[in-house]
C-alpha cells in the first residue's frame, strides 16, 4: 500500500488500492549531455497542473471519471546512476505486480530503461513505442554505456529485433541511423506516419510507450535540455496517443520537460495537458 504524495497532479486523487493508473516522478538528470534540469519537471508539473481543467474536451472524458494516484517523486540516487535505475525499476515493479498502469514522469530518457526492465521481467513479449526527436541509439556517450543518449540501444540490448517503433525522430549521428537501417529497430522519421500500421501489428501485444517531448516542435515546447526544429505539432502529437491507445499499454513515460528553460510556463502547460489526455486516453478504452 503506497500513501498519497501531499501535492497531486490534478485529478489524481483516488487511494492507491481503487486506483486503476499510478503516477510517479523520477526527477533525474545527471546524464543529460547538453542542458540539465528535467529533475524538475514533476515537482513542477505538479504545482502548474491545476492552470488545467480536468475535463479532456478532446475525448469527452474527465479526469475525475477514473480512480487515478499519485505516488510523488522517487527519492533517486544522483550519484550512482545504475542504482537509479535500480529503484525506479523497484517501483515500477510494485506498481506492475499490484496490477496497475504505472505512467512515470522524468527525468531525463535514461529513466526509462528503469521502468522497462520492469515491464519486461513481468511482460516477456514486450514491445516499446518510442515518440522522440532522436534516436537514441548510440553504443555509448562520451564512453558512457548509460545515457539518455544511449537509452533505446541498451532496451535493444534487453528486448533484441523488431520489438522498438520509433516515430518523429529527426536527430542522431550517422551511424545510428544505419544501425536503425539494418531492421534493428523500425524507425520513421519526422513525423507519425505509418502509426496506424504499427497499432494493427502490436494488437494483444504488451507494449510500453515513451514519450519524450522534444518529439514537439521547439515554437510549441521550448521548455527542453535538446530542442530540435522541424517537430510535430500538439495536434499530432494528441492524435498520435489516442492512436495508441488502443493497444494493451502496459507502462508509459513523459520525459524531457526542462520548465527552466521556458519562463513563460508554456511548456510545462503542454506536458501537464499531455499528461491528462494519456492518462484518460489508457482509463477510457
Amino acid at each position: 500500500m503506497l500513501n498519497k504524495n501531499i501535492e497531486t497532479f490534478l485529478g489524481f486523487d483516488a487511494d492507491y488500492q481503487e486506483s486503476s493508473l499510478v503516477i510517479f516522478g523520477a526527477p533525474f538528470d545527471s546524464t543529460t549531455s547538453f542542458r540539465p534540469g528535467t529533475r524538475f519537471a514533476s515537482k513542477v508539473m505538479r504545482s502548474e497542473s491545476f492552470g488545467l481543467e480536468t475535463y479532456s474536451p478532446y475525448q469527452d472524458a474527465d479526469l475525475t471519471d477514473y480512480p487515478l494516484f499519485d505516488g510523488g517523486d522517487l527519492e533517486l540516487s544522483f550519484g550512482n546512476t545504475e542504482r537509479a535505475l535500480e529503484q525506479i525499476e523497484e517501483f515500477t515493479a510494485k506498481i506492475l505486480e499490484d496490477q496497475k498502469i504505472p505512467c512515470m514522469i522524468g527525468g531525463e530518457h535514461l529513466v526509462t530503461l528503469g521502468a522497462v526492465r520492469a515491464a519486461a521481467k513481468r511482460y516477456p513479449d514486450l514491445h516499446v513505442i518510442q515518440f522522440d526527436a532522436h534516436t537514441d541509439l548510440r553504443e555509448d556517450y562520451l564512453d558512457q554505456p548509460l545515457s539518455h543518449a544511449t537509452v533505446i540501444r541498451r532496451i535493444w540490448d534487453l528486448l533484441g529485433d523488431n520489438r522498438i517503433y520509433q516515430y518523429g525522430i529527426r536527430s542522431g549521428d550517422r551511424p545510428e541511423f544505419e544501425w536503425a537501417a539494418k531492421q534493428h529497430v523500425f524507425m520513421n522519421k519526422f513525423n507519425f506516419d505509418g502509426l496506424e500500421n504499427t497499432v494493427k501489428k502490436l494488437q494483444g501485444k504488451p507494449v510500453y510507450l515513451t514519450i519524450d517531448l522534444d518529439v514537439l516542435d521547439p515554437s510549441v515546447f521550448p521548455g527542453t535540455g535538446t530542442p530540435e526544429a522541424g517537430g510535430v505539432s500538439f495536434t499530432d502529437l494528441l492524435t498520435a496517443i489516442l492512436t495508441v491507445s488502443d493497444l494493451n499499454i502496459v507502462a508509459c513515460d513523459v520525459n524531457e520537460l526542462s520548465p527552466v528553460y521556458d519562463q513563460s510556463g508554456v511548456s510545462t502547460a503542454v506536458a501537464c495537458k499531455v499528461v491528462r489526455e494519456l492518462t484518460i486516453a489508457l482509463n477510457k478504452k
